[in-house]
């Protein structure tokens, strides 16, 4: 079997999800280390993030909270994509994948220091792009409890067979 029926097996295999709900992720606490890590790794230091007590007087959430782009740089965790059984099982006859990019991405709701986040995962296309099949999924990250989610993401994955 060659590239392009790799590659045209893994198309019909995904046409049937497209559209559906393939995953939801583990639920993650984000709590005030994680986000002071982040905010050391990347110099973002702004109060909002590192400061509980003046983000408890100041802020109109009530607390610190956590970094649009720490909640973005979890998506490889939250939807358990790395995982190699996770690969096998929904990846066949591909045997690497890359982040080829964002579509878009939005943080609709502000994760507070404490609370708890997962990733919900729906295919919304694929099609076969310079020898590789390109999939572009929208990721939706809940926030326990709350009714707006933390991030909603449109990402671009390319599968090579």
């Amino acid at each position: 079997m060659d590239k392009t029926d790799h590659i045209l097996d893994f198309l019909a295999f995904l046409e049937a999800q497209i559209g559906q709900e393939i995953h939801v992720g583990p639920w993650l606490k984000i709590d005030q280390l994680r986000i002071n890590q982040f905010a050391e790794v990347t110099g973002d230091q702004q109060w909002i993030h590192i400061d509980p007590e003046r983000a408890e007087k100041e802020s109109p959430y009530g607390s610190t909270i956590a970094h649009g782009y720490l909640t973005l740089s979890l998506l490889p965790y939250l939807t358990e994509s790395n995982h190699p059984d996770f690969f096998q099982k929904n990846y066949p006859e591909m045997k690497y994948r890359v982040n080829y990019g964002l579509n878009r991405v939005r943080f609709p709701a502000p994760v507070k220091a404490g609370a708890k986040i997962r990733a919900r995962t729906t295919i919304q296309s694929a099609e076969e792009i310079n020898g590789a099949v390109q999939i572009c999924y929208l990721i939706t990250i809940d926030i326990e409890g709350e009714a707006k989610p933390a991030c909603i993401a449109e990402f671009l994955a390319r599968l090579y067979p």
